[in-house]
Protein backbone atom coordinates (compact mmCIF):
# COMPACT_ATOMS: atom_id res chain seq x y z
CA UNK A 1 0.00 0.00 0.00
CA UNK A 2 1.43 3.36 -0.99
CA UNK A 3 2.12 6.19 1.41
CA UNK A 4 -0.70 8.32 -0.05
CA UNK A 5 -3.20 5.45 0.29
CA UNK A 6 -2.25 5.02 3.98
CA UNK A 7 -2.60 8.76 4.49
CA UNK A 8 -6.08 8.72 2.92
CA UNK A 9 -7.17 5.84 5.17
CA UNK A 10 -5.95 7.65 8.29
CA UNK A 11 -7.64 10.86 7.12
CA UNK A 12 -10.90 8.99 6.48
CA UNK A 13 -10.74 7.37 9.93
CA UNK A 14 -10.14 10.69 11.67
CA UNK A 15 -12.90 12.35 9.64
CA UNK A 16 -15.35 9.65 10.67
CA UNK A 17 -14.26 10.03 14.29
CA UNK A 18 -14.85 13.80 14.15
CA UNK A 19 -18.28 13.32 12.55
CA UNK A 20 -19.25 10.81 15.24
CA UNK A 21 -18.31 13.40 17.88
CA UNK A 22 -20.35 16.17 16.27
CA UNK A 23 -22.68 18.16 18.54
CA UNK A 24 -25.80 16.48 17.17
CA UNK A 25 -24.46 13.01 17.92
CA UNK A 26 -23.52 13.76 21.53
CA UNK A 27 -26.45 16.01 22.49
CA UNK A 28 -27.83 15.06 25.88
CA UNK A 29 -31.28 15.44 27.37
CA UNK A 30 -31.93 17.86 30.22
CA UNK A 31 -32.18 14.91 32.63
CA UNK A 32 -28.82 13.51 31.48
CA UNK A 33 -27.18 16.92 31.86
CA UNK A 34 -28.66 17.42 35.33
CA UNK A 35 -27.40 14.02 36.50
CA UNK A 36 -23.93 14.78 35.11
CA UNK A 37 -23.91 18.23 36.72
CA UNK A 38 -24.80 16.75 40.12
CA UNK A 39 -22.04 14.14 39.85
CA UNK A 40 -19.48 16.73 38.71
CA UNK A 41 -20.30 19.05 41.62
CA UNK A 42 -20.07 16.13 44.03
CA UNK A 43 -16.62 15.32 42.64
CA UNK A 44 -15.62 19.01 42.82
CA UNK A 45 -16.53 19.13 46.51
CA UNK A 46 -14.49 15.96 47.15
CA UNK A 47 -11.41 17.02 45.14
CA UNK A 48 -11.24 20.68 46.18
CA UNK A 49 -10.67 21.18 49.88
CA UNK A 50 -13.20 23.80 51.01
CA UNK A 51 -15.03 23.51 47.69
CA UNK A 52 -18.49 23.28 49.21
CA UNK A 53 -18.06 26.50 51.23
CA UNK A 54 -16.42 28.18 48.22
CA UNK A 55 -19.47 27.41 46.03
CA UNK A 56 -21.78 28.99 48.62
CA UNK A 57 -20.10 32.36 47.83
CA UNK A 58 -20.78 32.00 44.10
CA UNK A 59 -23.42 34.06 42.32
CA UNK A 60 -23.68 31.29 39.70
CA UNK A 61 -21.96 28.06 38.68
CA UNK A 62 -21.69 26.76 35.11
CA UNK A 63 -20.95 23.04 35.00
CA UNK A 64 -19.97 20.91 31.99
CA UNK A 65 -19.83 17.25 33.06
CA UNK A 66 -18.15 16.07 29.87
CA UNK A 67 -16.40 18.03 27.15
CA UNK A 68 -15.11 15.75 24.42
CA UNK A 69 -12.03 16.84 22.49
CA UNK A 70 -10.77 15.00 19.41
CA UNK A 71 -8.30 15.86 16.74
CA UNK A 72 -5.75 15.02 14.13
CA UNK A 73 -3.76 18.21 13.45
CA UNK A 74 -7.08 20.12 13.49
CA UNK A 75 -9.09 19.49 16.64
CA UNK A 76 -12.40 20.39 18.13
CA UNK A 77 -14.24 20.06 21.40
CA UNK A 78 -17.87 20.12 22.43
CA UNK A 79 -19.88 19.67 25.60
CA UNK A 80 -23.19 20.55 27.19
CA UNK A 81 -23.85 21.74 30.72
CA UNK A 82 -26.05 23.80 32.98
CA UNK A 83 -25.93 27.14 34.77
CA UNK A 84 -26.98 26.90 38.40
CA UNK A 85 -27.94 29.78 40.63
CA UNK A 86 -28.60 28.84 44.24
CA UNK A 87 -28.47 25.09 43.43
CA UNK A 88 -31.25 25.50 40.85
CA UNK A 89 -30.74 24.94 37.11
CA UNK A 90 -31.47 28.21 35.31
CA UNK A 91 -30.35 27.50 31.72
CA UNK A 92 -28.47 24.97 29.60
CA UNK A 93 -25.34 25.80 27.61
CA UNK A 94 -23.02 24.26 25.08
CA UNK A 95 -19.32 24.92 24.77
CA UNK A 96 -17.23 24.53 21.66
CA UNK A 97 -13.67 25.30 20.65
CA UNK A 98 -11.34 24.54 17.77
CA UNK A 99 -7.58 24.14 17.77
CA UNK A 100 -4.78 23.73 15.28
CA UNK A 101 -1.43 22.13 15.95
CA UNK A 102 0.15 18.77 16.73
CA UNK A 103 -2.60 16.62 18.22
CA UNK A 104 -3.90 13.11 17.75
CA UNK A 105 -6.60 11.30 19.69
CA UNK A 106 -9.50 12.11 21.94
CA UNK A 107 -10.06 13.00 25.58
CA UNK A 108 -12.82 14.00 27.96
CA UNK A 109 -12.75 16.66 30.66
CA UNK A 110 -15.17 18.30 33.06
CA UNK A 111 -15.27 22.07 33.59
CA UNK A 112 -16.72 24.12 36.46
CA UNK A 113 -16.90 27.91 36.01
CA UNK A 114 -17.70 29.86 39.16
CA UNK A 115 -19.11 33.39 38.80
CA UNK A 116 -18.09 35.36 41.89
CA UNK A 117 -19.79 38.67 41.02
CA UNK A 118 -23.27 39.58 39.85
CA UNK A 119 -21.79 41.72 37.05
CA UNK A 120 -19.80 38.78 35.62
CA UNK A 121 -22.84 36.51 35.83
CA UNK A 122 -25.20 39.05 34.20
CA UNK A 123 -22.68 39.75 31.42
CA UNK A 124 -22.44 36.03 30.72
CA UNK A 125 -26.21 35.51 30.77
CA UNK A 126 -26.93 38.46 28.48
CA UNK A 127 -24.48 37.39 25.77
CA UNK A 128 -25.55 35.56 22.59
CA UNK A 129 -22.30 33.59 22.56
CA UNK A 130 -19.82 34.29 25.35
CA UNK A 131 -16.19 33.63 24.49
CA UNK A 132 -13.60 33.07 27.23
CA UNK A 133 -10.73 35.52 26.89
CA UNK A 134 -12.77 37.91 24.73
CA UNK A 135 -16.01 38.56 26.61
CA UNK A 136 -14.55 37.70 29.99
CA UNK A 137 -11.37 36.40 31.56
CA UNK A 138 -11.43 33.08 33.38
CA UNK A 139 -8.80 32.54 36.08
CA UNK A 140 -7.67 28.98 36.75
CA UNK A 141 -6.70 28.87 40.44
CA UNK A 142 -3.71 26.93 41.73
CA UNK A 143 -3.08 25.98 45.32
CA UNK A 144 -0.94 23.50 47.21
CA UNK A 145 -1.84 20.05 48.46
CA UNK A 146 -3.74 20.27 51.72
CA UNK A 147 -4.52 23.95 51.18
CA UNK A 148 -8.16 24.99 51.50
CA UNK A 149 -9.63 26.94 48.56
CA UNK A 150 -11.20 29.36 51.03
CA UNK A 151 -7.71 30.41 52.21
CA UNK A 152 -6.71 31.53 48.68
CA UNK A 153 -7.17 35.27 48.09
CA UNK A 154 -9.42 35.20 45.02
CA UNK A 155 -10.26 38.53 43.45
CA UNK A 156 -11.16 37.32 39.94
CA UNK A 157 -14.83 37.56 38.91
CA UNK A 158 -14.81 34.17 37.11
CA UNK A 159 -12.88 31.13 38.34
CA UNK A 160 -12.39 27.99 36.24
CA UNK A 161 -11.69 24.43 37.35
CA UNK A 162 -10.85 21.68 34.86
CA UNK A 163 -10.99 17.99 35.74
CA UNK A 164 -9.71 14.99 33.81
CA UNK A 165 -10.36 11.35 34.58
CA UNK A 166 -7.39 11.63 36.98
CA UNK A 167 -8.67 14.59 38.99
CA UNK A 168 -8.23 18.34 39.10
CA UNK A 169 -5.95 19.65 36.34
CA UNK A 170 -3.86 22.82 36.66
CA UNK A 171 -2.31 25.31 34.23
CA UNK A 172 -4.98 24.81 31.60
CA UNK A 173 -6.60 27.56 29.63
CA UNK A 174 -10.20 27.99 28.62
CA UNK A 175 -9.29 30.84 26.24
CA UNK A 176 -11.16 30.57 22.97
CA UNK A 177 -13.95 28.39 24.33
CA UNK A 178 -17.35 29.68 23.26
CA UNK A 179 -20.38 29.20 25.50
CA UNK A 180 -23.85 29.39 23.95
CA UNK A 181 -27.28 29.05 25.56
CA UNK A 182 -29.26 26.06 24.26
CA UNK A 183 -32.84 24.88 24.67
CA UNK A 184 -33.54 21.57 26.40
Amino acid sequence: MSYSAKYRIVFLFISLMMISLSPASIAASATEINIGVSETLKRFKQDVSGGEEFLKQAKGVLVFPSIIKAGFIVGGEYGEGALLIGDKTIDYYSTAAASLGFQLGAQSKSVVLVFMTNDALKSFQSSKGWKAGVDGSVAVIEWGVGEDINTVDIKDPIIGFVFSNKGLMFNLTLEGSKFTKIEK
